[in-house]
């Protein structure tokens, strides 16, 4: 279906024909950056998407040191190659950037928008899709996460809660104000893990966000947990999802907190359930801080960050036996794949269902007949 001329992102609404530019190349690349955002808001993307994809075209505009009209294949390679061999960044990650890359050329070279005509005219030149399959990765697998990243063994997240603990304990002992610091971090890596959370997830909890489950009343107030800020669907909102209480001991350490610990946070007012020092809410990167920290602290490996808890959580449910479609649901995933992608099971639990299966397999081939009666 084609658009209307004038429609959002197009030139004509940033630039006025006939009008001198004091400084032509850097207001027109400031109103090509200004049309893909109305743009892209046009097709209900996420704020922040929008600015992180600015940020990029930016970036790669800088790395050039040509503004898009100018760009060719030979510098979205250079750029690439300087990401990978000099940054280090994660092929996913450049995979991200050249598609944003890609994304821009597209805003800029298609007819409606009518900025190859407003650069034919001002510059003697035009964009051109920079991006192509000879100079970008491929997306050969469907997960291509670092394959050093795994779950949490049960002894090394008994020694993270415990390490953890331990820092709230002494700095008590020694009349350290920051133990209620210390006590959050402890309480909300405990309970990042006991309901399966993502980083973003964790922070935006309130204490409003946890409720009574009807079928489960042995969990009192604490019988499930009201995800309002769950990963998004492209161009859509956060998704939002419960997960209910399944171990009795994060009901004991969220009303630990919630009725006795929190109150003495300066920032108690506040809805968060994480009140910060500084602010009305713990920061993502102070979240990833702590637990960095801890984690050197423990010589744990790099493969263990935030979100090793929310495998951790996956994987530690379906070694106990709960049925993998209620896994899928506690997390939020769509398909049954994508869980599967966050199940580390250990090989212990590989073992011993080995075992069990062999054990069942003999026991039926020994197992004398019955005899008619």
């Amino acid at each position: 279906m084609g658009r209307e001329a004038g429609g959002p992102g197009t030139a004509a609404l940033y630039l006025v024909d006939g009008v001198a530019l004091l400084r032509p190349d850097e207001q027109v690349f400031t109103a090509m950056l200004d049309g893909w955002r109305t743009q892209q808001l046009a097709r209900n993307l996420a704020f922040t998407t929008i600015e992180k994809r600015l940020a990029t075209v930016r970036a790669f505009t800088g790395h050039a040191d040509a503004f898009p009209w100018a760009w060719g294949s030979q510098m979205l390679d250079e750029w690439l190659g300087d990401l990978r061999s000099v940054r280090g960044l994660r092929r996913s990650t450049i995979r991200n950037y050249s598609s944003t890359v890609a994304a821009f050329c597209d805003y800029l070279t298609d007819p409606a928008y009518q900025w190859v005509e407003q650069c034919e005219r001002r510059f003697g030149t035009h964009p051109v899709q920079v991006v192509h399959e000879w100079n970008t990765a491929v997306h050969a697998q469907e997960a291509e996460g670092d394959p050093a990243r795994r779950a949490f063994t049960l002894n090394e997240l008994q020694a993270l809660f415990d390490y953890a603990d331990e820092q709230v304990a002494r700095a008590r002992a020694a009349g350290r104000k920051g133990w209620l610091s210390l006590f959050r971090d402890a309480t909300l890596l405990k309970t990042a893990y006991g309901y399966g959370l993502r980083r973003n997830e964790t922070a935006m909890l309130d204490v409003v966000d946890f409720g009574a489950n009807p079928h489960a009343r042995e969990f009192g107030d604490v019988g499930l947990c009201r995800v309002r800020f769950g990963k998004a669907n492209k161009g859509s909102p956060p998704k939002p999802r419960t997960v209910l209480t399944v171990w009795p001991w994060t009901v004991e350490i969220v009303q630990q907190w919630t009725q006795e610990i929190r109150p003495l946070m300066a920032e108690a007012g506040s809805p968060a359930l994480w009140p910060s020092e500084r602010g009305e809410r713990l920061t993502v990167n102070a979240i990833n801080r702590r637990l960095t920290e801890y984690r050197r602290a423990l010589d744990l490996g790099p493969g263990l960050d935030f979100h090793s808890l929310r495998r951790s959580y996956v994987t530690h449910l379906i070694e106990d036996g709960w049925d993998p479609l209620f896994v899928q649901q506690q997390v939020g995933h769509e398909h049954a794949s994508t869980t599967s992608i966050y199940t580390c099971v250990s090989s212990d639990f590989r073992t011993r269902t080995l075992r069990q299966a062999l054990d069942a397999t003999m026991l039926a081939a020994v197992r004398p007949e019955r005899t008619a009666g």
